[in-house]
């Protein structure tokens, strides 16, 4: 999910929820510690040189089990976030407090915000060495009666 893409869900919802990969819901008391603007520039192992930029939101609950956050009001702080950090339409992530703090992306189901697990993955799958996956309608059909031999590639 995009900073334009939850400006226009917020527009829409007379109240904020966010929900866990697990389809727990967040405390309704939660608060949005920070937005900010995260830009990483790295290299990665096939050696080409990268850089993302993420718009990122920080969720935090206290023991204040009275407050909601409103849609108007996080609306006016990602606005202010654009006007001050320069975030333009960068993609969101989360971050969530468990054991540790988590980081998540983000989706929209139309009533709920959906924190959505994030992977690691290599970037040069072409450079350091990592076979590709085969897909599976790449495989070779085996009628009966035929046969198979090491180094065929049929098994």
């Amino acid at each position: 999910m995009t900073i334009n893409e939850i400006k226009n869900a917020l527009k829409q919802l007379e109240t904020i929820a966010f929900e866990l990969p697990n389809g727990q819901l967040v405390p309704n008391h939660f608060h949005v510690t920070e937005v900010g603007k995260i830009h990483k520039d790295f290299i990665d192992c096939g050696g080409t040189r990268r850089n993302e930029t993420v718009a990122s939101f920080q969720l935090w609950e206290a023991d204040d089990y009275d407050h909601r956050l409103h849609p108007e009001k996080l609306l006016s702080i990602i606005e202010l976030s654009q006007k001050v950090l320069g975030i333009n339409n960068e993609a969101i992530e989360v971050e969530y407090q468990g054991e540790t703090i988590n980081k998540f992306g983000l989706d929209f189901d139309g009533k709920n915000f959906k924190l959505v697990s994030k992977q690691t993955d290599c970037l040069a799958k072409d450079n350091c060495g990592v076979p590709a996956k085969e897909n599976a309608n790449q495989l070779i059909s085996i009628t009966e009666g035929s046969s198979c031999s090491p180094g065929g590639g049929c098994c």
